[in-house]
């Protein structure tokens, strides 16, 4: 699987597209099964807490890492 390994480097504005995308089917599929996904928010929660410092951790180690070179 070295599919996941590539490294490539993006910038913030090459970003926007895909985020917009992303974001707005969030917002779609949250709306369309709201009642569905009510039952599983403390989960949702849980695992959207645990990514947010993952994503956190992992980006200020990388700023860390950049500054040193």
């Amino acid at each position: 699987m070295n599919f996941f390994k590539i490294k490539t480097s993006w910038s913030n504005s090459e970003f926007i597209l895909i985020k917009l995308c992303m974001a707005s089917a969030y917002i779609f599929i949250g709306s369309y099964f709201h009642e569905f996904f009510e039952n599983y928010y403390p989960v949702l929660i849980v695992i959207f807490a645990i990514t947010v410092i993952w994503f956190v951790y992992q980006w200020l180690k990388k700023m860390k890492s950049q500054k040193q070179l």
